[in-house]
Parts: C-alpha cells; sequence; structure tokens
C-alpha cells in the first residue's frame, strides 16, 4: 500500500496508530488484531536482526531488506519504514527512497542527527546543521512517487525546543507530508510544538519508558498529534515474555507444567497460515506413482 492511504485518513480528521513491527511475524500478528498501518522501527531491527542497540549499525540495505519481508507479508497494510539519517548526504537519501517504495512502503522517517545515529529517546544525540537536514528532505520529497515523507528533528534533546519547532517549520515548508518533533518531555513541551506549526500533521512517539510522556490516541487529538508511533510495544512484550520462558526452561528443562508461557503448536499454525500452504501443497501434488509390473513375474 503506498502513502496515499495514510494522506487520505489524516486528511479525514482520523487518528492514526502505527503499530511497530521487526519482521514479518510481528508484522502478521500486529495486522491480526486489526492494525492497518505500521512503522517498521530501525530500533527494532538493530535488536532482533543483529542484537545491538540504535547506534547507527543498521545499514541502508539491511533495513530495505526488512520492509521487502514485511511489506510482502502484509501487503494490505500501510507500512512506514524508519529512514534514519537517509544513510548519507542527499544522494545517498534519493536512493534510500527509492530502495523503501521499491520494497513497497508507503512512509519513511528522515531525521536529523549526526550518524552514527541514536535512538531518539537515549542520551547523547547531535544534530547536524538544519540546511542538511533540509537539503535531505527535499531530495526525498523530489524523488518519492507516493511515498509519505515525515522529517523528524531530534534538536528538542540536543539544542532546545525552539530550534526544534523552527527546524520542524522548515520542513513543513519544504512539502513534507508529516512533522516529528521527537522526545518532547512533558505535555507543555507537546502544546508548545503544536502551537509553533501550524496546519501540520505532527507525530507522536509513544515508547513505553520513554521520555515523552504516555498518552491515548484521544488525548494526544486534542493535543494536536494524529500520526501516533508505539514502535517498541511488539518488542518489549516479546523480549518479556521470551524472558521468561527461557528461564523457566533453563531451571527445569521443560515447559510442561508451563504452557500458558506459550503459543500453543496450533494456534503458531493458525497465525503463519499454515492450513492454506496444506491446501497449496494438496493442489500441487502429484499422484502416487503406479507400482511397476514385475517384468521377471
Amino acid at each position: 500500500m503506498n502513502g496515499d492511504a495514510l494522506r487520505t485518513r489524516l486528511a479525514a480528521g482520523e487518528t492514526v496508530v502505527l503499530a511497530g513491527c521487526f519482521d514479518a511475524l510481528s508484522a502478521r500478528l500486529a495486522t491480526a488484531a486489526g492494525f492497518e498501518s505500521l512503522f517498521l522501527s530501525g530500533y527494532c531491527t538493530a535488536a532482533t536482526l543483529l542484537g545491538l542497540p540504535d547506534f547507527g549499525y543498521l545499514t541502508q540495505t539491511e533495513m530495505a531488506d526488512a520492509a521487502r519481508r514485511v511489506c510482502s507479508t502484509v501487503p494490505g497494510a500501510a507500512v512506514v519504514v524508519d529512514g534514519d539519517t537517509g544513510y548519507g548526504n542527499a544522494l545517498n537519501t534519493i536512493r534510500t527512497v527509492e530502495l523503501y517504495e521499491h520494497a513497497g512502503a508507503a512512509g519513511i522517517f528522515l531525521e536529523d542527527q549526526v550518524w552514527p545515529k541514536k535512538c531518539g529517546h537515549m542520551a547523547g544525540k547531535r544534530v547536524v546543521p538544519r540546511e542538511d537536514w533540509l537539503a535531505k528532505l527535499q531530495a526525498a520529497v523530489d524523488h518519492r512517487d507516493r511515498l509519505f515523507v515525515t522529517a523528524r528533528t531530534d534538536a528538542r534533546a540536543a539544542v532546545g525546543l525552539d530550534e526544534a519547532c523552527e527546524r520542524a517549520r522548515m520542513a513543513a515548508d519544504i512539502g513534507v507530508d508529516a512533522i516529528f518533533v521527537e522526545a518532547p518531555e512533558s505535555v507543555d513541551d507537546m502544546e508548545a510544538i503544536a502551537k509553533a506549526t501550524p496546519g501540520c500533521v505532527r507525530v507522536a512517539n509513544m515508547i513505553e519508558g520513554g521520555r515523552t510522556p504516555l498518552r491515548t490516541p484521544a488525548e494526544l487529538h486534542d493535543l494536536g498529534f494524529d500520526l501516533i508511533v508505539s514502535p517498541l510495544t511488539g518488542l518489549l512484550a516479546a523480549a518479556r515474555q521470551m524472558q521468561q520462558a527461557y528461564a523457566v526452561l533453563h531451571a527445569q528443562g521443560t515447559l510442561r507444567d508451563h504452557l500458558d508461557l506459550v503459543t500453543s503448536f496450533d494456534e503458531f499454525g493458525a497465525i503463519i497460515d499454515l492450513d492454506r500452504h496444506y491446501a497449496l501443497e494438496a493442489r500441487y501434488a502429484q499422484p502416487d506413482p503406479q507400482p511397476q509390473p514385475d517384468r521377471d513375474g
């Protein structure tokens, strides 16, 4: 699904929640829960693909490959993909846009951190000069087809709220689809961002345990934020559950008495659409060969 679906929903006044995913399975689970829009998180992908923190280790092509797998698994969903800093200058950003669109992405987030970047809710972030970031955003807007482009600034933590709001306004003037001032630390911050960016679609990043206070979609709408990202929910939930199951397995050698910790084998088959694959196998199966006569008989 392309970015027009997001534009239509937001233009109609809908508050859109993007469920964070990191692979084909998490995307399946999110859409099965009812989500029509997803966010392929760089934080989550670095953690699950590499076992590393969001410190710029993940490459452009690794992220594009992950996007291709997710988008092909849930073709009816609008998948917004984390583009980090565009992975270089404006020319690299153009290639990132092309790779993501070819992968089937509906949108991209592009941020203004110094590379190697960090998760927006971590300490130690730095931002590039405005002009460097704006040039990359301009390149993305100029060379996209229907990709929904979100301009993310991390200047709130690196410089200050006023600088972050000014960057967001300048990005909006370029023609991006949404602006994203990362990691406001209070409702007052969020109100100031909304006041400083009239007429913009604004992103709120809802990270459990992060720097921004958690609010419901209705509360965020009232604050002026209608594109809501919950990027780490699936990852953090999966990590908690796996830690618990592995601990029991290590201690007892079996989960025989703790099957409530896992999805049943048959239930998991339904998640991955096993019956459909059995049907496909049966459709193309060849008949058993007939026994050959005994020529010596």
